[in-house]
């Protein structure tokens, strides 16, 4: 029977409203005690220690949007990278998105997913189901199959449903399981061709831009719907302030609206594009400062309620081009929890807020065990440093593609040791 006891940390729990000083033991994968008096009779030989004296203890983080390169695209991102980078940025558990080639539209490649998330991955890897067959925005997926065969939630992946027939249908068919639907949120007419924010700074710089209206008009579509349907509802990576009056509305009408933004959009604006900076390039774009700052204040006060990484590798060759020309996208895994640190440093994000937005909010909307410390519970879990200064280096990132804004950005605090299921899957320089 594997032991082990974490003793001094800080441990950081929202899900249970904790933040004291404490002891945790891991027996066998599980959680088996948590508190100041775990070890009052003294600690067996047997046991593995871990001094966390000044260190952080949270649940381990759930990503709900990572994409990958497998299959298809391995030169991209393998499962066994993607999980490599994710175990050093603390995440324990990743939702891998539908676009991959094939597309997971259907059963046997959800079962491919998970399949190979638990050969090759050191954290745990589940699969979205695609809402159209082949991502066409037209043929709607068995998504009932797919949720038997394991997939938590079903997304479109960068693409937009335009046909608000086919949307009402899938929700009306998802809501009669209470399947999870994820939808990025832009009028795809409006962002037709598009590669920046609608602003003085795109016009200065010449670039295509489309305006926040796309993602509010989308957004709202969706909401009506949802009221119609009474489906569970994931409004995916929300950017602009101008979209926020509405979730409040709908949340206050009691709808089953969730929201999710990236990482990305609350630590950058469009102001880190710069000269043309194509690593500075994503979908949906940075905006402005004030929807920054707006952002920020809705993950505060609980309007949004999830912070994803956005992982998507590049290959350079897709990124080192003319920024119109570039692809969109950056790798995330690995720095979502410093980027969230750093904010939390610079007094902008509360902590309690950050970590519930990448634990116990996730493992509440997919129905997982984890994301939070009660006993029994997976030990699923992050040592955390909250005052580690440090400088990104893209070029030491942990994914085969490294393609981040990020690049040479000061950081404070970062993931020491990340436990999945029991087993210490990164460590750097605790003992």
């Amino acid at each position: 029977m594997s032991k082990l006891a974490i003793l001094g940390a800080r441990i950081i729990d929202p899900a249970n409203r904790l933040d004291d000083i404490g002891d945790v033991l891991v027996e066998d994968g599980k959680i088996a005690g948590l508190g100041r008096a775990v070890f009052a009779d003294g600690l067996a030989e047997d046991i593995k220690t871990i001094d966390a004296n000044g260190l952080i203890l949270s649940p381990g983080l759930i990503d709900m949007r990572v994409v990958t390169g497998e299959p298809g695209a391995e030169h991209k991102e393998t499962l066994a990278s993607a999980g490599i980078a994710a175990a050093a940025g603390g995440v324990t558990s990743m939702v891998v998105m539908p676009q991959t080639n094939p597309v997971i539209d259907d059963i046997s490649l959800v079962d491919y997913i998970m399949r190979r998330g638990r050969e090759t991955s050191p954290v745990k890897v589940y699969a979205a189901g695609a809402l159209t067959k082949g991502l066409n925005n037209t043929d709607m997926t068995e998504l009932g199959m797919m949720a038997e065969a394991g997939a938590v939630m079903f997304s479109n992946g960068e693409n937009a449903i335009a046909d608000t027939q086919l949307m009402r249908r899938i929700m009306a068919y998802s809501s009669t399981f209470n399947a999870l639907i994820a939808h990025r949120a832009y009028d795809p007419y409006l962002s037709k061709g598009t590669c920046a924010h609608e602003s003085e700074f795109a016009s200065r710089r010449g670039l295509p831009a489309a305006p926040a209206l796309s993602e509010r008009i989308m957004a709202e579509r969706d909401m009506a719907l949802v009221e119609l349907t009474g489906a569970r509802y994931l409004l995916d990576m929300v950017s602009s302030a101008e979209t926020l009056p509405a979730i409040t509305r709908a949340k206050k009408r009691g709808l089953d609206v969730n929201v999710s933004v990236s990482i990305n959009h609350l630590a950058l604006n469009e102001l880190d594009i710069g000269d043309y900076r194509s690593f500075a390039k994503l979908d949906p774009p940075l905006r402005g400062e004030d929807d920054r700052l707006a952002l920020l204040a809705a993950v505060n006060d609980g309007t949004i309620d999830i912070i994803v990484s956005a992982h998507d590798p590049r290959p350079s060759g897709e990124k080192r081009r003319p920024f119109a020309e570039s692809a969109a996208g950056a790798v995330g895994l690995e720095l979502l929890l410093s980027a969230g640190l750093t904010l939390v440093a610079d007094e902008q994000l509360d902590i309690l807020a950050l970590l519930k937005a990448v634990t116990s909010n996730p493992a509440d909307l997919l129905g997982l065990p984890q994301g939070r410390l009660n006993i029994g519970a997976p030990a699923d879990l992050v040592l955390i440093n909250p005052n580690t200064p440090w400088v990104c280096d893209a070029d030491t990132l942990s994914s085969i593609s490294r393609n981040t804004p990020f690049d040479e950005r000061k950081m404070q605090g970062k993931a020491v040791m990340t436990i999945c299921d029991g087993v210490v899957v990164f460590e750097d320089g605790v003992g």
